[in-house]
């Protein structure tokens, strides 16, 4: 047997520190904001058996998935819970290559690296798409780091490019629409002679035009997969953190959410640390608002506290120069993020929408599907140590068509309906819950869960909380209703297929300390270096429903190390991988995951796993990331994989004049965030 691979930093999922200071403000190193009493699901084990039982009784059983309908189980069919989450167990036909692969993952895996590049398959091209900097506004001048400019950056393709969306555009024959986030900004690789303790308002000024979206029509090479960025198109904008946003929603308005320079409580410059998001069936994109508390200073309240608002200054001092940023002047300015934001990217002169009918938490991501009568239900994650994932059920329905008509009405989907959160439990003892990760009697990590509504309209359904304050404070609405504690839940997306849904669990290092919560069935491991992905099929298939089976499908990490688990796949076929963070699906079905932080003695990277059929849990490599970056954003076509490199070169020591990587333009041009596309050379589709 193999030797384990070698973990390659001690500091909290892999990050270098650098990563940590401007991504996040150190939220691993601050204390944990959740510190309620909430029980874990090892805590409500008892009796687990019986209500295993009961599950069985009422899951839902998934037949034919290829052709996505399902049958609900009688009460005499104890096979139903498993039939419902099925798919492991099978003995694959010989070693895993490329001919032989599940459709779509017919690829040679690429080998684990820490190569200063984007390696890719055999057989396989690419090409940077668009670069941080790049101009795509009319006016906007050729970048030039050493002229940099507020006014040129708002032009310009902005920084720490992350979730990323292509979107079809019609009557222009091989154009598409690409959406991208700008989640943060990384001050010393990107000016020279930066000083964290005095930054200018020049500099500044340009990391609020780096923060954002960005929007630029890309133009397909026929031939190949490479995608380029037309400049100066009609659709293309740049959102930075001052441009304005509406707030909509049964939040919107309230007292809140107001502040003098707001009286209304609608109205908000910027949004920022946008992360990762979602695309509608509408054909609008989500944005969740990610770590927004690290850019606001002196907060006071328990709620500020709640929220990793720190008490001091921040790291980049941004309340120098605007007062909103600081909280001692404008303790509601803090409210006004931490939300999802709706976009039309296809009316440059729409306002964005920060929807608060969706919570306000640190958001991850939001991705959309419909119930059967065309209602969307949107899934959302909770990116911090021991919070909790939601799910946005709306009571509208969609209109079908493009006509104007239709397109206002979906405009308002996500302004009604109830906002849940998940309770899990487990159906395995205690005692066989031993913290190493090691499966329990019965195979697998598994379980149910209940959907607890926090509030409908202006309607609360938490004792104590009025709907306003459980909007805003989505966290404490959480923590009194008894939410289950989760290991960094990250982008959840419902696979369109099946309409199973896939909790990224990033890591958690603090599960299991002294005086932190212990393991549970969904959380089974002390320590958690790799993180897990969690599998949740609705009751009934019913995406609207209260209740739901759950088991993980993924526990990341070395194969060779007896904790990891990949749907049964012989474990000796698959690829390490390492701290599972967004996830798209391709057109086959199968699950793509971009990693960050991997602890296993490789860079980042891609990765297909068959969620279905014989291969289920096959789990190839696709691609690498440069030295210090981080995979982001996927986006998996028939014939193209589109991923966005954030931040290269961002490894402990690193500035512009010493760099750390000399990607994507080689030696002596300073490191820039890029957007990527792949395609296979013989122009036939990926994987396949």
């Amino acid at each position: 047997m193999r030797n384990l691979l070698p973990l390659i930093s001690s500091h909290p999922g892999g990050r270098s520190a650098l990563t940590c200071r401007y991504r996040c403000g150190d939220a691993c190193f601050q204390e944990i904001p959740n510190t309620s009493d909430n029980e874990y699901v090892g805590d409500v084990i008892a009796g687990a058996l019986s209500r295993r039982s009961m599950m069985r009784a009422a899951a839902v059983v998934t037949v034919a998935a290829a052709a996505g309908t399902t049958v609900l189980a009688g009460p005499a069919a104890p096979q139903a819970e498993a039939a419902a989450l099925a798919g492991h167990g099978h003995t694959p036909d010989g070693p895993t290559t490329p001919a032989s692969g599940a459709r779509g993952l017919r690829f040679a895996p690429v080998t684990p690296n820490k190569d200063d590049k984007v390696t890719v398959p055999d057989g396989y091209g690419q090409n940077v798409v668009i670069r941080w900097g790049e101009p795509i506004l009319r006016g906007a001048p050729a970048f030039d780091p050493d002229k940099q400019s507020a006014k040129a950056q708002a032009g310009q393709f902005g920084y720490n490019n992350d979730f990323l969306s292509l979107l079809p555009l019609r009557g222009e024959h091989g154009r598409q629409v690409l959406v991208a986030n700008h989640e943060y900004t990384d001050e010393n690789l990107m000016f020279r002679g930066y000083d964290p303790a005095n930054p200018t308002r020049e500099q500044v000024e340009i990391a609020w035009a780096a923060h954002g979206l960005s929007v630029v029509v890309v133009q397909d090479e026929s031939r190949t997969g490479k995608l380029s960025p037309v400049s100066r198109h009609p659709l293309n904008r740049r959102l930075t953190a001052t441009s304005e946003f509406e707030v909509t929603g049964p939040a919107a308005g309230g007292s809140l959410l107001r502040t003098s320079a707001d009286r209304t409580g609608r109205k908000v410059l910027g949004t920022l640390n946008n992360c990762a998001g979602g695309t509608t069936p509408w054909g609008t994109t989500l944005h969740g608002e990610e770590n927004f508390n690290q850019y606001f200073a002196n907060g006071s309240s328990d709620t500020d506290k709640r929220y990793g608002i720190a008490a001091g200054a921040t790291e980049r001092k941004w309340e120098r120069f605007d007062k909103r940023f600081d909280l001692a002047q404008e303790p509601n300015e803090a409210h006004r993020f931490g939300w999802v934001v709706e976009l039309d990217p296809y009316d440059p002169d729409a306002t964005p929408r920060k929807r608060t009918a969706l919570g306000r938490f640190k958001h991850e991501a939001a991705q959309p599907r419909l119930t059967a009568d065309g209602r969307p239900v949107v899934y959302m994650g909770d990116d911090e140590r021991f919070d909790y994932f939601y799910k946005f059920v709306s009571s509208k329905k969609m209109k079908k068509g493009n006509s104007r008509a239709a397109r206002e009405h979906n405009l308002t989907l996500l302004d009604e309906g109830t906002l849940y959160v998940a309770r899990l439990t487990g159906d395995s003892p205690a005692a066989e819950l031993d913290g190493t990760g090691k499966l329990p009697s019965d195979g697998e990590f598994d379980g149910s869960g209940v959907w607890i509504p926090l509030a409908t309209g202006n309607t609360s359904h938490v004792p104590g909380m009025t709907a306003e304050e459980v909007y805003v404070f989505t966290r404490l609405a959480g923590d009194k209703v008894g939410a289950t504690k989760m290991d960094r839940p990250e982008d959840v997306e419902p696979s369109p297929r099946t309409g199973r849904v896939y909790v990224v669990l990033t890591n958690n290092t603090d599960r299991g300390k002294p005086g932190k919560a212990g393991v549970d069935e969904a959380n089974p491991r002390n320590l958690n270096k790799h993180g897990q992905i969690l599998e949740l099929a609705e009751y009934g298939d019913d995406p609207a429903g209260d209740r739901f089976a759950w088991r993980l499908f993924l526990v990341a990490g070395d194969p060779n190390d007896p904790a990891t688990y990949f749907s049964g796949f012989p474990k000796e076929k698959v690829s390490p991988i390492s701290c599972p963070d967004n996830v798209a699906f391709d057109p086959h079905g199968n699950l793509w995951i971009s990693t960050d932080g991997n602890q296993l003695g490789s860079h980042d990277g891609l990765f297909g796993v068959a969620t279905q059929g014989e291969r289920r849990g096959e789990l190839k490599q696709f691609l690498t990331v440069p030295s210090g970056a981080e995979t982001c954003g996927p986006v998996v076509q028939d014939r193209r994989v589109l991923v966005a490199v954030q931040h290269p070169g961002e490894i402990d020591g690193a500035s512009v004049e010493k760099p750390a990587s000399s990607w994507p333009d080689g030696p002596g041009r300073i490191v820039r965030p890029s957007v990527v596309a792949v395609w296979r050379k013989d122009g036939r589709d990926i994987g396949v």
